[in-house]
């Protein structure tokens, strides 16, 4: 009977995995510009989905569909996957951190704090990453390793962004921040009513095994 239930357990959560994560695909390629921050940097709402999973599936299954999002993009990409490993990392650290901290608080107070401590651990990640692996990549394969390349784009914006540093802190670090944070408020809306979605599932498909 256990094996049983474990099994449809399983089977719900992988649908609905799959699920999210097409719609992650889609949302992927919705995205915009913000007049505020470089034309480059573009704002979806792909993170959403992983987020929802961690809340309803479990931290692990977020990762899990933030993977597969990204891997699934990666043909389709005009990065050389560089945007997709940058997009993988900054959103599983999203998902995991949130998903773990609401896993051990199932309230909606756990949920709300898990929201923000998880778009504040996106946004500290995005500047190691961007500064170490992200920005290094892009200049090697697009400007001959020249920085100030990449630089002087944030300098159109504000002159005093002279540091790659600067522009990280200035423009990036913000704008990831409230990405993770917009993304957050709609899943605090929407992870609710698909947690009991699932409980749906998993019930319908208890009844027709029985059947």
């Amino acid at each position: 009977m256990a094996v049983a239930n474990n099994q449809k357990t399983m089977t719900t959560k992988l649908t609905v995995a799959a699920m999210l994560t097409a719609v992650a695909v889609v949302l992927q390629y919705i995205e915009f510009s913000i007049p505020i921050v470089p034309s480059f940097l573009k704002f979806d709402f792909s993170d959403l989905p992983e987020l929802i999973g961690a809340f309803v599936l479990g931290p692990l299954w977020g990762v899990i569909i933030c993977f597969l999002k990204n891997l699934i993009h990666i043909p389709f990409g005009t990065s050389g996957s560089i945007g997709e490993l940058s997009n993988f990392i900054l959103g599983a650290s999203l998902s995991l951190t949130a998903g773990l901290i609401y896993k051990y608080n199932k309230t909606k107070k756990g949920a709300l704090a898990a929201c923000i401590i998880g778009s504040l651990v996106m946004a500290a990640v995005s500047l190691p990453v961007n500064y170490f692996v992200v920005y290094p990549a892009y200049a090697a394969m697009w400007f001959g390793n020249d920085m100030n390349a990449i630089v002087a784009m944030y300098k159109t914006l504000l002159p005093s962004s002279d540091t790659l540093l600067k522009s990280l802190l200035i423009f990036n670090l913000p704008f990831t921040l409230g990405k993770g944070l917009i993304v957050s408020i709609i899943t605090m809306f929407i992870y609710k009513p698909l947690s009991n979605l699932i409980v749906k599932m998993n019930n319908s498909f208890s009844k027709k095994k029985a059947a």
